[in-house]
């Protein structure tokens, strides 16, 4: 299936192609390959709003995801149908991400894709909220 990649921002230069090809890549790593997913690359408004409106946090983050399925940590859903073929949506907080990297010295692409990685893994039922849920992500 695809990964839909939609560019939402223009602070950032994003490099398309290598991000939608890592995406592609961790999904067949993670067994989801016949799985839709909409990846959006989001400056710090959008980041901030989406933050407030879901998370009641009013700061801009790296990455939200808005899973199409409920499902226990590491299971794939269950479709019944062709249009439930979707695992969700991922918001990668590009500018953020950005301003972090440039703090640290990190290379930028390199922290896109392991932040892209974690959205998945959320859409995949992952979370950390405990010690032990971060080691399982």
């Amino acid at each position: 299936m695809s990964v839909a990649l939609r560019n939402a921002q223009c602070a950032v230069p994003v490099r398309r192609a290598a991000l939608r090809r890592a995406v592609c890549a961790l999904r067949a790593a993670l067994g989801a390959s016949r799985f839709d997913v909409g990846l959006i690359c989001a400056g710090n408004g959008l980041m901030r709003r989406l933050n407030g409106a879901y998370r009641q946090r009013t700061e801009p983050t790296d990455v939200l995801s808005f899973p199409f399925h409920r499902v226990a940590a590491g299971e794939l859903p269950r479709p019944r149908c062709r249009d439930e073929y979707n695992l969700g949506d991922i918001f990668l907080g590009v500018e953020y991400i950005q301003q972090q990297c440039r703090a640290t010295g990190e290379d930028f692409d390199s922290v896109l894709a392991v932040t892209a990685a974690h959205g998945l893994c959320h859409l995949l039922g992952y979370q950390h909220n405990t010690k032990h849920e971060w080691q399982q992500v």
